[in-house]
Order: C-alpha cells, then sequence, then structure tokens
C-alpha cells in the first residue's frame, strides 16, 4: 500500500506540473494552407510524329493514347502527372462540316456555365501558319475544365483541346498550376503547325 500512495502522489504532481505549465495565451488557429506547389522551369521538345498536326509540349508531360479514340487515331492526352493534369486532344478531319465542328467544341464549353463565373473567350489568329481558333477561359471554383480550345486551318484540320485535373474541382487551390499550364497550351498553340 506504500508503493501505491507514492505512484498516486507521484502521478499528482505529473498531472499538477503539466496544468501549471500549459496555462499560457489560449490557442489561435492557424489560418487555412494549401500543399506548396513546385513548379518546374519551362522547357519544350517537338511533339513531331504520325499525326497530321505538331508542336511543342513541355518536357514534364506524357503523351498517351486516348483509350476512349475508338477509331480516331489522331486523339491523344498530353498528361502532367505532377500536377494529375491532363489535356484531352481531339482532331478532326474537316470536309465542308468546319461549323459542325466549331458549334461542337462551343456547346461543350456551355455545359459548364452552371459551375462558372465567367467564361473568357480569346482569339487566335497566325496567318503564316494557317492557325485560327479560340480559347475558352472558364473561371470558377467548381469549373470543370477551366481551359478549352480549337484551333482549326478552315479547310483541312481541327482540333480541339480541354484541360482537365484528376482532382475534385477546386479551381482556386490549383489556380498556381492553371496559370502555369495556361502558358504551357499558348506555347503549344504558339507553334501548332499543320502537315
Amino acid at each position: 500500500m506504500h508503493k501505491t500512495g507514492i505512484t498516486l502522489q507521484l502521478l499528482v504532481a505529473v498531472l499538477l506540473a503539466a496544468m501549471m505549465t500549459s496555462c499560457g495565451d489560449p490557442p489561435v488557429p492557424k489560418p487555412r494552407g494549401y500543399f506548396r506547389i513546385d513548379l518546374p522551369q519551362r522547357e519544350y521538345r517537338l511533339l513531331d510524329s504520325i499525326y497530321p498536326y505538331t508542336f511543342e509540349i513541355p518536357v514534364y508531360a506524357k503523351i498517351t493514347g486516348d483509350p476512349n479514340a475508338g477509331e480516331e487515331p489522331y486523339w491523344i492526352n498530353i498528361d502532367f502527372p505532377a500536377y494529375k493534369g491532363r489535356i484531352h486532344l481531339s482532331y478532326k478531319a474537316v470536309d465542308n462540316n468546319l461549323s459542325t465542328f466549331t458549334e461542337d467544341a462551343h456547346q461543350l464549353v456551355m455545359k459548364h456555365i452552371p459551375k462558372a463565373s465567367a467564361i473568357d473567350e480569346i482569339r487566335i489568329d497566325n496567318e503564316a501558319l494557317e492557325v485560327h481558333g479560340l480559347i475558352y477561359d472558364i473561371k470558377g471554383a467548381g469549373a470543370a475544365s477551366p481551359y478549352q480550345f480549337f484551333a482549326t486551318d478552315s479547310t483541312r484540320h481541327f482540333i480541339r483541346g480541354a484541360l482537365y485535373f484528376n482532382v475534385l474541382p477546386n479551381n482556386d487551390s490549383l489556380a498556381p498550376v492553371i496559370e502555369f499550364l495556361k502558358g504551357d497550351i499558348q506555347h503549344m498553340l504558339e507553334t501548332l503547325k499543320w502537315k
């Protein structure tokens, strides 16, 4: 019984010491934060293969075939594994059906209206390379695809792209990555050439 009394007194002393030293300033919640996102140095390489188009892509991107392409051999995905991002890129040969393709691209963008706070259109006009089209910059925290585009030479080629992330849409926290990848897409469109 003597050991139990000493053990109990020791336990009470430790608890009292802990309570005395823990008294101080009231706890303050930390501000909300996000994971640090390290962005690489921009560097590009030429994507030149069997496709009827060529352009420069970032060295930190990976090209994969689109499993949903079906009979479309020139559809690809440009993956950004470090950011769980992907550009779905589809290609169609134009044969007096350009208005159908541009309207389809427009309708796919309009599906984002319920979640978008704004949709800005940016024209693409590169006469020297015969590249014309539109970029859709889709604003809003819950928009599934914040950046979409199409480009064409108006007579033979039509390409459409959409940027997606394999995460729940929270474009506020993805903003640095979205802005960074917008620059890569701009570079891709500036170097786009038809074969």
